[in-house]
Order: structure tokens, then sequence, then C-alpha cells
């Protein structure tokens, strides 16, 4: 296991620089067009297949980071580009860690491969969790998956919403209710393959921000998919349900898990990094800004006001970043998160990429205003991270119960 550092390897440097060159030439100059067009930005992901950033291999290689900074690196840059492409590139992702997270080595090995496809048919994949009646509150999930003993398959039916890729992805990684009596220890993961019967798009959003990302409705309809679809395996999930019944039998008990939670515990820090890559970018627009405006005659960094205002954006940004990377090495490292660092960290981070981006355009003053200038764009992208995987009360509502213990 890697020690704790704040320094940057050579290694972890050349892949950073390598990410911030793709950041820089072809996703910045293309993030005001497919901000416009409200639509997957294909051609983009297809560069980045090519290259070898958009690959199972390359997400595999930073998520195995013995430091654990690979994650929170690569996402911060990629989200220093463009939050709305970047979510296309790497929204994928979730779903692949819904795979790592609940299913066995050849369910790994099967699926997420085809999720992303290669550089000549670039694939992506979609989690399924959120539904219209049950966002942050996984307990209220009504889609249901029905085990058919005849067949040995399960049948699901149900609608699931805000799923980033749905309907447009190759393979979705939809979250149902097996046991509705159990609350949220009822519910299993499951992969719909390809092309299968009965699922479709519902309604595709129209998004304040990331609107390069496609967000979607995913309707279920008597979709029937094989047994060893169920991630993890059916005795597993007995096992787990029969623990559960007895647990609350017995009035409580040991923690059981669940499978949408532990989706988002894994990624929490992940999206950390991608607001702090949003609010760095902004900051960066408005210290150059500050820079060469010259107003009353001398540049407007000059003034205290906009001075001051710098100073604590680049420091909540550095501190914003410290608390992902702890969360990053912690799990790693295999150190539980106590005190709910992952948390910890995905809240401050969101928080902050809302006020520097917001900070940002003040300091543009009528230019920050208009579209002619990003900070505008960064500032609507920065509204989803205190909303998406967990809002800032849920957040602050699992760290006030971990500190509380």
């Amino acid at each position: 296991m890697g020690e704790f550092t704040l320094e940057l390897n050579d290694d972890q440097k050349q892949v950073r620089d390598w990410l911030h060159g793709f950041a820089a030439d072809v996703m910045r100059p293309a993030a005001a067009e497919w901000d416009e067009r409200e639509e997957t930005p294909w051609p983009i992901i297809q560069e980045a297949a090519k290259i070898g950033i958009y690959s199972l291999d390359f997400y595999a290689q930073q998520f195995f980071d013995p430091t654990g900074l690979g994650i929170p690196m690569a996402m911060e840059e990629l989200f220093w580009g463009d939050a709305g492409i970047a979510l296309s590139i790497v929204g994928t992702g979730l779903a692949a860690v819904g795979v790592l997270a609940n299913g066995t080595e050849e369910q790994i090995g099967t699926w997420v491969p085809q999720m992303y496809g290669d550089a000549n048919d670039v694939k992506v994949a979609a989690f399924c969790s959120s539904e219209p009646d049950a966002g942050s509150d996984v307990a209220s999930m009504r889609t249901r998956a029905v085990y058919d003993e005849a067949t040995g398959e399960w049948v699901l039916n149900g609608t699931k919403t805000w799923a980033t890729n749905g309907g447009i992805a190759n393979v979705h990684v939809v979250v149902a209710v097996v046991d509705p009596e159990l609350g949220s220890k009822g519910h299993a993961s499951f992969i719909v393959p390809p092309n299968t019967p009965g699922l479709s798009q519902g309604q595709k959003f129209q998004k304040h921000g990331i609107r390069a990302s496609h967000t979607a409705e995913v309707v279920l309809e008597d979709v029937r998919i094989p047994g060893h679809c169920l991630l993890g395996g059916k005795e597993k999930l007995d096992e787990r349900l029969a623990r559960a019944r007895e647990k609350a039998r017995a009035g409580g008990g040991e923690r059981v898990k669940n499978a949408a939670m532990a989706t988002f515990e894994a990624s929490r820090p992940a999206v950390g990094a991608m607001a702090v890559g949003t609010a760095r970018a902004a900051y960066e627009v408005a210290l150059d800004y500050a820079r060469t405006r010259v107003q009353f005659g001398r540049p407007i960094i000059e003034n205290q006001g906009v001075a001051f205002q710098l100073a604590d954006m680049a420091t909540q940004i550095d501190a914003a970043r410290l608390l992902v990377w702890r969360a990053s090495w912690m799990a790693t490292a295999g150190k539980p998160f106590t005190a709910a660092e992952g948390s910890m960290s995905k809240l401050y981070a969101s928080e902050v990429a809302k006020t520097v981006t917001a900070q940002a355009i003040q300091i543009l003053g009528g230019n920050g205003y208009t579209r002619e200038y990003p900070v505008e764009r960064m500032h609507r992208d920065a509204a989803i991270y205190t909303i998406f995987e967990g809002t800032s009360e849920i957040q602050r509502m699992v760290i006030s119960r971990a500190i509380a213990k």
C-alpha cells in the first residue's frame, strides 16, 4: 500500500499533463457548441477512446493507483476542461462502479468491457437508481424485480429517472426491489443487456447545466433478463436477504449492504474531484481577467475587494482538493470512513464549486453574465454537484449520523 503524500509522482504528473492537454485542446474549444446543442458529444468521446482516455484499461489503471489519487486527479483535469463533455466521457464509470461494487469476477469481465466498446464503435452505459418518487429516499423505490422460477429469469417493471446515458446506453445497471418488506435492504442490482425488449427511453431532460451529458428516464416494462444478470448471483442475494430478515425480526443488528449505496459510497470522492475541477477552471478565468481588466487606471486585482475574493477562492479550492485526496487515499488504503470522510469531501467540494463559480461571475461583472465568457456555463454546471449522487443535505445527514455515534 502506497504511503500518503501530497506530491504526485512522475507517472501521475505525466498522466495529469496528458489529460490536461486533451481537456485544453479538444474539450474546451467544443464546450460552448455542445452545451448549446444539448446532445451527447459522440465525436469527442470517440477522440477520447482513440487515445485511450475513454477505456476500461485507463480507468482501471487509475482505480488501482496505490496512492488512491489516480481517479480524483483524472476527474479534476477532465472537468476543468468542461463539465458537460467530461460527464459524457466518465458517466459510464458510475455503471462500471455499480458492477465492480456488487458483481462477481465473471460479471465484471463480461459486462464492463461492453459498457465502453472500442475506439471504432464507442458505447456508453447507464446506472439507474433514482425514481420519480425515490431520489434521496432510496427506501421508497418501486421498481420491482421478480424471479420467474420456471424460466430462471428476472422480470423488471418500473420507471427510473435522472439516468446519465439512460436509454442510449449499451448496458444498463438497474437497482430494483426484490423484497419490499425489507425497505432499502431488499434491493439488488441487475444488468440489462443490449437490445433487451421492454426497456425504452422516456423523457429526455432539458437541463440547467451539464447539457452535453444525456439525462433521461428509463422505462422498464416486463423486461426479462437471464438469472446470471443479477449482480453477485442469486445465492449471495438469498443469503443477504435472509440475514436482513433475521436482523429485522431481532429488532436491528449489523448493517446490511445496500446495492445503490455501495455504488454511491465508492463514487462520492470522485464527484468531489469533478467539483474541484469546475471550481478551479472558473477561478483561473477570474484570475486572468482580474490581472488584465483595467478600471480607474489599474488592474482590478489591485483592489482588495477583488483580490480578497480570489484569495478565498484559491484557499477553498485547495481545501476541497485535500478533502477529496484524503477520502480517496483512505478508500484505497482500506481505512473506514468513520466520520463519513467520503461525504465530507463531496459536500465541501460541491459547495465550493457553486460559491467559486458565482464569485467568478461577479469578478467579471457584466461580461461574466454573458456566454462570451465560460464562467456563466461553469456556474450552471456547478449547480449539479450539490444535487446528484446525494444532495448536500443528504451528505450532512450522513456526516451527522457518523459523528454522533
